[in-house]
């Protein structure tokens, strides 16, 4: 039996399942007259939980890295969120109902909530709040779980799906790799796979129900295939495949401090796409030459106030040291409608992807954005900062938020406060609007940087976190394409360079197309960055011209695809 999913983490996993099913959390509503009882209860359940998450942290610290163990940070601060636990004391006191009734009631509503917006860094804290609730209600129910930190033999987990406290306690020596019915490859549980470097698929619908304890299961985490109860002879390819595999991320090591350059000698540049500064320590480890997005927007969340300028400083400042000299896109604050931070009490939308938010709001909020733009300017000669604004529309928008800039910079030159002079500024094309118009846009900037995930979702109307017309959100799309070649083409013509940072800069399908339309930079997930330039040196950009001129002719995502696999083959072996 053949299932697919998505591919969340590389590599070919062959072993024994091991089928987590939790108990069913059973939970009854039942009249409570002395709800005083009541909510000690759930004070107690609270600690234990707090225990728990405490030797989870030290754990996921020592085994794992400080960056996963921060999950752990988060899920404390919600144990200790009063707003959260205050609203169940609220609904146990005056409906006088048990703690767990109450406590399963108000964690629907805020995972509702969450699961909702169109960001997939706020749909990962409906998953934390839901893991830490579970947590309290196993404890009020006195429900055990399957242990997967001890393990006797070497296993493949199936689970419905994984929570950040299951992948926490994954024994990389034991767990081949795990699949999930639900989740993508934003997922904690997939950033957590590919931190340990273990191959995961999520998104298998109906996986758990077609598997028992002990099967025998193949899965592929570069396509997302999953064989369950293998012939031999499917066994003996996938283990020639595994070992191939294998060699191959050998091979991808040897690239580190090489150029990403074609085979007729057109080099570009592989930068990495970050959201805080520890990530840099991903950079590094993968060879990527810069970053090509910093989502500035990590820096407000988690938190119930607005950074200060000298925090933003110091965030980006460490960056631009410690990649000594190499370029660092940084992208103004682009939150807002969707992107919900509390303490900014912004109005509810109608249409938050088309609403109030990115330069929109830092136009309107000169308050917000002017710290955050002398912050920058400070740490600009510390390093190569370049500055970016997202969600542009219009030349308008672009003009005002360069005239900000203006203004700040001449309030550090009479503070005597250093900065860049010459410093880059650009825009993310996400709009159709400024593709189409490119050539007028490419007059005003200094670089263009493709942002494909808005791009895609404005350019074919498609929410791309709608789950009934997701399968129309494709970026092998005809018209995106043909957009992305306009921009790239306008930028060239004005002098200015233009680069990618949405998630088809790192497709290894598209990036020959990407090359043969003269993309000059990529910038991706940092694990994807040495399987980029393996594809990068085994092209020719003049082979590559012409495959592209070709695919943009084509009328339909599926004639692209199926024409790119057909044409460009690469070996990866």
């Amino acid at each position: 039996m053949v299932l697919k999913g998505i591919g969340a983490s590389p590599g070919i996993a062959i072993g024994k399942v091991l089928l987590k099913k939790d108990p069913e959390l059973k939970i009854e509503k039942r009249v409570k007259d002395n709800t005083e009882e009541e909510i000690i209860r759930l004070k107690k359940a609270k600690e234990k939980s707090k225990k728990q998450i405490n030797e989870l942290y030290e754990h996921t610290l020592n085994t794992i890295g400080e960056e996963e163990a921060k999950i752990f940070e988060a899920h404390g601060m919600i144990l200790d969120d009063p707003e959260f636990f205050g609203q169940v004391e609220e609904k146990i006191k005056t409906e006088k109902v048990n703690v767990e009734y109450a406590l399963k009631e108000v964690t629907d509503i805020i995972v509702k909530v969450f699961e909702n917006m169109d960001n997939e860094y706020m749909k990962e804290r409906a998953a934390d709040i839901k893991d830490v609730s579970n947590r309290v209600i196993r404890i009020l129910l006195g429900v055990e779980i399957t242990d997967i930190s001890k393990l006797e033999e070497e296993v493949i987990i199936v689970a419905e799906d994984l929570t950040p406290s299951d992948t926490a306690q994954i024994d990389k020596e034991k767990v081949l790799g795990f699949i999930t019915e639900i989740g993508g490859k934003t997922a904690h549980s997939a950033i957590m796979a590919r931190t340990l470097e273990i191959p995961a698929v999520v998104g298998v619908e109906g996986i758990t129900s077609k598997v028992e304890d002990g099967d025998i299961v193949i899965f592929d985490g570069d396509e997302g295939e999953v064989i369950i109860r293998p012939e031999e002879k499917k066994l003996e390819e996938y283990k020639n495949k595994k070992e191939k595999f294998e060699s191959f991320r050998k091979r991808l090591e040897e690239l580190k401090g090489a150029k990403s350059v074609t085979k007729d000698g057109i080099e570009v540049e592989l930068v990495a796409n970050i959201g805080t500064p520890k990530d840099v320590d991903g950079i590094l480890r993968n060879d990527a030459v810069g970053v090509g997005l910093y989502r500035t927007e990590f820096l407000y969340m988690d938190r119930d106030q607005l950074p200060t300028e000298e925090e933003q400083f110091e965030a980006y400042k460490e960056v631009a040291e410690r990649l000594e000299g190499k370029p660092v896109v940084i992208r103004t604050l682009d939150i807002g409608g969707d992107k919900e931070l509390p303490y900014l009490e912004l109005p509810k939308e109608m249409n938050p992807f088309l609403g109030y938010r990115a330069i929109r709001l830092c136009l309107d909020r000169t308050d917000i954005f002017k710290p955050q733009l002398r912050a920058l300017l400070r740490a600009s000669t510390h390093g190569d900062i370049k500055i970016m604004f997202p969600m542009i529309s219009s030349i308008e928008e672009l003009r005002q938020a360069k005239a900000v800039l203006e203004e700040v910079k001449e309030d550090l030159r009479k503070e005597n406060i250093k900065f860049n002079e010459e410093i880059e500024v650009g825009i993310m094309v996400e709009i159709p609007a400024v593709a189409v118009l490119s050539d007028q846009f490419a007059k005003e900037v200094d670089f263009f940087s493709i942002g494909t995930n808005d791009l895609i979702q404005y350019t074919t109307a498609v929410d791309r976190g709608n789950r009934q017309i997701s399968h129309l959100y494709n970026q092998f799309h005809p018209a995106l394409l043909t957009l992305v070649k306009t921009v790239i083409e306008n930028g060239h013509k004005a002098g200015i360079w233009v680069g990618m940072c949405g998630e088809v800069a790192g497709d290894p399908k598209l990036i020959p197309i990407l090359i043969g339309m003269g993309l000059e930079e990529f910038s991706m997930s940092p694990i994807s960055i040495l399987k980029a330039r393996w594809i990068i040196k085994n092209i020719t950009q003049q082979e590559m011209k012409e495959m592209a001129e070709k695919v943009i002719n084509l009328p339909t995502a599926e004639e692209v695809e199926k024409f790119i696999d057909d044409n460009i083959k690469i070996d990866y072996i």
